[in-house]
């Protein structure tokens, strides 16, 4: 009771750190860190994930708990007197694409990310209610599957348009600290909160033993980072193209944004050729590059009522799905998802990688976690109109683990009959759509 009567609590002064913020636009804030006390911060830990990997203390949320009063105490203590230093970020690389790259991820310590969250939510008040519709990444209340949701809608309102699919190179490591302190100034100036957040950008990155301190970034991992790059491109791209591009154009045109990954779409080819010509100039003046390779304009307007099946135009990808035209049970065009095939390959190897390393397991344990594995993609993946993905995914699953249970040294070789007799009685999760339109219009 007491801890629902303080989160409540919290709320009510976010609420008012909001209200603040719409009454004063134009405005900096200059007093904000005394709304961060103790618990501000029980809640800030409430709300950290307790499971992550550790930073470069060793120390548990387990641990940090065993002693939470105390530990709370003296972080706000350090933080209200400016005494708080910000531990160095523990750098791991995770598989990116088809599995050939990596994308490095930092790890921040447990109380860091306490910390991180807490002004994170200050942050969060001011800068929610400003930033673009169109953007998704990290914001309360919207995912990637809202993202994805918004683009479709738009796409088939339009009925398709001129696509210019971005990328931007390595941002989280190249977002200009100067620039992000300029757009920063515009609405946060109070001193604790700015000097706290200089600290974690400054801060040391630790990697195979070396520390180094990098000029530019912010790492990818880090609670407070998202919201740093939102207030960074909702500057450099959302509102430029909703104040300075939009007004120009011949036609319609939307952006759907996620993190640093977006896409804009145009009525008319004419305004996308004309945006594309600057948009490299745009993001060259904040210190960022688009991929010259990676990024382009594609026609993904509706095909022509007669145009076949499967000769629909051209494609991109987003979020990890292909988006593409194609022919409705009715056998109208409509755009349609699957999962990217980058996104698939990497997804499989990963479930070989790990029946091969955990064969001997006991045959439950092995079948619990390819359930868990199976569950989380479905989760994420499982869309309305991807289903012959989602069940093609399940059949190699279940071809690589009758594979790799043959490779138990030691023991009889199963045959795909026995294998079948136990799929039976412990089936492996049929593939699902989770996120499905027809289920949502019948149940909003």
């Amino acid at each position: 009771m007491a801890e629902s009567s303080s989160s409540g609590n919290i709320s009510t002064r976010l609420q008012r750190v909001a209200e603040l913020a719409r009454e004063m636009p134009q405005q900096a804030l200059t007093t904000l860190a005394h709304h961060i006390d103790i618990d501000f911060l029980r809640e800030a830990y409430r709300k950290t994930r307790k499971d992550g990997a550790v930073g470069t203390d060793g120390q548990t949320a387990e641990a940090y708990e065993a002693n939470l009063q105390v530990n709370l105490e003296a972080l706000l203590a350090r933080f209200k007197s400016r005494r708080y230093r910000a531990p160095a970020v523990r750098r791991v690389h995770i598989p990116k694409g088809d599995g050939t790259k990596t994308r490095p991820i930092g790890i921040p310590t447990f109380e860091d990310k306490v910390l991180q969250r807490a002004v994170a939510m200050v942050l969060g008040a001011i800068y929610e209610p400003q930033f673009h519709p169109g953007s998704y990444g990290f914001r309360p209340g919207r995912s990637a599957h809202h993202a994805l949701e918004a683009l479709w809608k738009q796409l088939m309102d339009m009925g398709g348009g001129i696509v210019v699919d971005v990328d931007i190179q390595a941002f989280f490591d190249t977002l200009d600290h100067a620039v992000l302190r300029s757009f920063l100034d515009q609405r946060v100036r109070d001193g604790v909160l700015r000097r706290t957040i200089d600290k974690w950008l400054n801060a040391g990155v630790l990697e195979k033993g070396a520390l180094s301190y990098p000029e530019s970034g912010t790492p990818q991992g880090g609670v407070i980072s998202p919201l740093l790059a939102n207030v960074y491109l909702d500057e450099v791209l959302d509102r430029w193209f909703e104040a300075e591009v939009k007004p120009r154009l011949e036609g319609e045109a939307f952006l759907v944004r996620y993190a640093d990954d977006f896409v804009l779409v145009f009525a008319s080819a004419r305004d996308a050729q004309r945006v594309m010509a600057v948009l490299a100039k745009r993001f060259a003046k904040y210190g960022l590059t688009i991929h010259p390779q990676k990024t382009r304009v594609l026609d993904f307007r509706r095909p022509r009522p007669q145009e076949q099946a499967g000769k629909g135009g051209e494609s991109f990808q987003f979020l990890g799905f292909t988006h593409h035209w194609g022919r409705s049970r009715k056998g109208r065009w409509v755009v349609q998802r699957k999962t990217a095939s980058q996104r698939m390959s990497r997804a499989l190897k990963a479930v070989a990688q790990w029946c091969k390393q955990n064969r001997h397991w006991p045959l439950a344990e092995q079948h619990q976690g390819l359930s868990r594995k199976l569950k989380g993609h479905f989760a994420y993946y499982g869309i309305t109109g991807n289903g012959r993905a989602l069940s093609r995914f399940r059949d190699q699953v279940v071809e690589i683990w009758f594979k790799w249970l043959n490779r138990r040294g030691g023991q009889r070789r199963w045959t795909w009959e026995r294998y079948a007799r136990v799929l039976r009685v412990v089936p492996l999760p049929e593939a699902i759509v989770i996120h499905s339109v027809l289920r949502h219009a019948a149940r909003p």
